[in-house]
C-alpha cells in the first residue's frame, strides 16, 4: 500500500480538496471500518455523518458536499473515483517475464519475451501469447490459440484449440473456454454426437469470472464483445453472441445461438432459451426464464419472463390469491344459502 497526500489523490481523480491538502492517506476503507490515515467515502448526505464520525483522515464525496470537521476530496462520482483509485493505492503485482522450467511450450508456439508463463502450463502448437500476458499456473492453451497483450489467465484456466482472446482480458480460476457445445441428434436408438468444430472469440477488456464455461461454436463462432463482464459460474452455449459492455451475473445460462445486443444486463440465476434475440440495453431480472425475444431497452422478469410492468402486476395478483380464495368460498356459501331460501317447498306427500 502506497502513501499519498489528499492533493495527490485529488489530482489523479480530477477532483478538488476542501480542507488540508497535505493530509496523508495510507489506506482506504468504509466508514465503519476506517482507521487513522484511511480515506473513506460518502455517496449520499445520509452517509456523510458516519464518515465524519469515523477516524478516517479524509472523505471522498460528490462535489457539492462540505464538512466542518474533515478534509474532503470532492469528485464528480465517488463510486467511479474509488474504482479508479484502488489500482493506484494497490498496484497489481506483475510477475517477472519468463517461462517456468516446469511449463511445456510447443516449439511452434510464440511467447512474447515480456510474457510470464507460470508453473505446469502447457502452450500448444502455433499458439501465440502476447506482450505482458500472464499464465499464472496450471493453464492449458490449446493449438492455434491467440492471446493478445496484457491477458491474465488465473490458475487452471483452460483454452481449447483456436480460441481468440483480445487485449487486457482477465479469465479467473477454473474457467473453460472453447469446450464442446451440447450438440446431439437421435439416430438409430441413440444420441449421436454432432462434432463441434467452431471456436470462441473474446474481444478486448472482457473479464470472465471463476468456473465459467464458454462453449465453442458448432460450425461458426461463439462471440463475447468488448468490455463485457461475466460473473462466476456462467454457462455460454455454442454460437451465442454477446454484444459489447454487457453485464452477466452469476449462475446465468445461455442456450445455443442466442444473440445479445450491447449494454445488456442479465441478473443472477436467469436462463435464456436458444435462438432468441435480446436487443441493445435489454435487462433480465434475477431468476427469470426468458423464452421470447426482448426488444431494445426492454426489461423482463419472472418465469416465463414477461415485460416488467406486466410481471409485477402478476406478482401482486399472486400475493392476493389466498385472500381471494377465502372471499370466493364466502361468496359460494352465500349463494348456496340464498338458493336454499328461494327454492320452492317440496309438494306434500
Amino acid at each position: 500500500m502506497m502513501t499519498f497526500t489528499a492533493a495527490q489523490i485529488a489530482e489523479q481523480l480530477r477532483g478538488e480538496v476542501l480542507g488540508d491538502p497535505a493530509v496523508q492517506i495510507t489506506g482506504i476503507a468504509p466508514a465503519d471500518a476506517a482507521q487513522p490515515g484511511d480515506l473513506t467515502f460518502a455517496e449520499k448526505e445520509s452517509y456523510l455523518a458516519a464518515a465524519e464520525a469515523s477516524p478516517a483522515a479524509a472523505i471522498l464525496v460528490p462535489r457539492e458536499f462540505t464538512s466542518a470537521t474533515k478534509t474532503l476530496i470532492r469528485v464528480a462520482n465517488p463510486r467511479v473515483a474509488v474504482a479508479r483509485l484502488l489500482p493506484l493505492l494497490f498496484p497489481p503485482e506483475q510477475p517477472a517475464p519468463g517461462i517456468d522450467p516446469t511449463a511445456r511450450i510447443d516449439a511452434t508456439a510464440q511467447v512474447d519475451p515480456t510474457a510470464s508463463v507460470g508453473p505446469h502450463c502447457v502452450v500448444g502448437p502455433r499458439a501465440r501469447i502476447g506482450a505482458r500476458s500472464v499464465l499464472q499456473g496450471g493453464n492449458h492453451v490449446g493449438a492455434d490459440c491467440q492471446l493478445g497483450d496484457d491477458v491474465n489467465l488465473f490458475p487452471n484456466v483452460v483454452l481449447y484449440p483456436r480460441c481468440q482472446v483480445g487485449h487486457r482480458v482477465r479469465i479467473h480460476a477454473g474457467s473453460v473456454i472453447g469446450s464442446d457445445g451440447y450438440g446431439y441428434v437421435f439416430d438409430e436408438g441413440r444420441h449421436r454426437k454432432v462434432l463441434q468444430v467452431g471456436y470462441v472469440v473474446i474481444q478486448d477488456d472482457v473479464e470472465i469470472g471463476a468456473n465459467a464455461a464458454i462453449d465453442r461454436g458448432a460450425l461458426g463462432v461463439t462471440f463475447i464483445g468488448a468490455g463485457t463482464k461475466i460473473d462466476n459460474l456462467v454457462h455460454v452455449a455454442h454460437n451465442v453472441t454477446i454484444g459489447k459492455h454487457c453485464l452477466v451475473m452469476g449462475q446465468v445460462g445461455f442456450a445455443g445461438s442466442t444473440r445479445l445486443g450491447d449494454y445488456c444486463v442479465i441478473a443472477s440465476q436467469s436462463g435464456i432459451a436458444g435462438h432468441l434475440k435480446l436487443g441493445n440495453q435489454a435487462t433480465v431480472g434475477a431468476k427469470s426464464g426468458v423464452m421470447r425475444d426482448v426488444p431494445d431497452k426492454g426489461t423482463v422478469l419472472g418465469i416465463p419472463a414477461a415485460p416488467d410492468k406486466q410481471a409485477k402486476r402478476q406478482f401482486i395478483a399472486i400475493q392476493q390469491l389466498p385472500e381471494m380464495v377465502h372471499r370466493l368460498r364466502d361468496l359460494e356459501k352465500q349463494v348456496q344459502d340464498l338458493q336454499a331460501k328461494l327454492a320452492p317447498p317440496l309438494p306434500a306427500a
